[in-house]
């Protein structure tokens, strides 16, 4: 299927690694020119080659921490007038509320909700100019199941997706559509490095520890950052113009609800 996205501008965050670049790498498949943000230069920039490698498309990297005000303008600066945003950043540690402090608290709400909504501003006026604008925002299967031990992230991707929710009702008439994807567990570095911690903490060997715990969701397996990105891709193109206001879980089925 032709998308429709050839020609397009995209603003990825935290594109060097996981799911981010699997969103950055299925956009420019589609001809689009994206922008990747990311901290670390030396994977950001050994990320932004390979995908021009293999999409022959125009890839610019921004090394910078897009949670802060600076970082935020350096990624507008390099694309300011992007017709897709992919909002992502790295999740709060996880942890017992009762040792979070206010600045804990305020961390979280930067990286998870506020940079997001931040980015939003910046670029929505622009695509309803425009009459095309398409914004995906990472958020977290703990959005529609929320996980004990990350009260944090439960607590800024609910605020965000709240947000998101009313303002994508205003959007959608001008062909700007706001959706969520939430991720279930995809073999990305940070999960196997989540898992290998976890596995230390039980004093379990790390490799038998993954293994069980693939074997607990629905599809036997965990996510390959591919599907994340095609699906991300699809919520970007001009066919998906009447979906607006979404959350998409994705996570093999792990989530037992009909709802």
């Amino acid at each position: 299927m032709d998308l429709g996205l050839a020609g397009r501008k995209a603003l990825v965050c935290a594109a060097s690694k996981g799911l981010g670049r699997a969103c950055a790498t299925s956009l420019a498949r589609e001809g689009v020119a994206v922008t990747i943000v990311a901290r670390g230069r030396e994977a950001l920039e050994a990320t932004t080659e390979e995908i021009r490698r293999a999409t022959g498309t125009v890839v610019t990297a921004v090394a910078a921490d897009i949670t802060t005000l600076a970082g935020r303008e350096a990624a507008l600066a390099a694309c300011p007038s992007p017709d897709i945003l992919v909002n992502n950043a790295g999740g709060p540690p996880s942890g017992d509320f009762r040792d979070w402090e206010r600045d804990n608290w305020i961390r979280a709400l930067d990286a998870n909700m506020l940079t997001p909504i931040a980015l939003i501003k910046a670029t929505v006026d622009g695509m309803i100019a425009r009459r095309f604008g398409r914004i995906v925002n990472i958020t977290s299967s703990a959005v529609k199941a929320p996980i004990d031990s990350l009260g944090l992230s439960n607590g800024a991707r609910s605020g965000l997706t709240g947000f998101v929710a009313g303002l994508a009702r205003q959007t959608v008439r001008h062909n700007v559509t706001i959706n969520n994807l939430l991720p279930g567990s995809f073999e990305t570095d940070r999960l196997r490095d989540n898992f290998a911690e976890a596995a230390r903490a039980s004093g379990e060997d790390p490799a038998a520890y993954w293994r069980a715990q693939m074997a607990e969701n629905p599809a036997g397996r965990f996510g390959d950052p591919y599907e994340f990105g095609e699906a991300c891709a699809f919520l970007c193109s001009a066919q998906a113009g009447y979906i607006t206001g979404q959350n998409f879980l994705i996570d093999g089925g792990e989530y037992p609800g009909t709802l």
